[in-house]
């Protein structure tokens, strides 16, 4: 697996990984204007200028095929981690993690993390940090990592 930023011809193919992941575990447990807020900032342009501005956006890939995505806004917030559902518990989240903590830019990271990830995030070293809360009918639960 190589973890590299990710490039102008990757978008098409970030937006399906994250569309195919988060109906796979996510859609469901939402109401209606949590999954038209998700797929507009999953959408193709709206990734496009997110990272023509200060977020960095990683593509896991393995024989050279896009298998995960991780957004890191503004060196300390992940705003984005998706796993194609064939790749998932297989380490691809855990490297793109690993690759977002070296390129943090302070102490600790934090997470808007979807209900149903916490318990992944909390493998990957995060703590709770808040109360349950939504926006824009996106249900997350705050979390932070402090890193060594």
């Amino acid at each position: 697996m190589h973890v590299r930023p990710a490039k102008q011809k990757d978008l098409d193919t970030l937006s399906q990984i994250c569309m195919a992941s988060f109906d796979g575990a996510l859609a469901n447990t939402l109401p209606a204007a949590g999954r038209n807020t998700f797929k507009a900032i999953a959408a193709p342009a709206a990734i496009a200028a997110r990272l023509a501005e200060d977020n960095q956006i990683l593509v896991a890939e393995i024989a050279g095929q896009p298998v995960g995505m991780l957004e890191l806004k503004a060196g300390r917030h992940i705003a984005m981690l998706f796993v194609t559902p064939a790749q998932q518990h297989q380490g691809v989240g855990k490297a793109l993690i690993n690759a977002a903590f070296e390129l943090a830019t302070e102490q600790s990271v934090t997470v808007s993390a979807s209900l149903p990830s916490v318990g992944a995030y909390q493998k990957y070293g995060f703590e709770l940090a808040g109360e349950v809360a939504e926006s824009g009918g996106l249900i997350y639960q705050p979390m932070e990592a402090s890193l060594p």
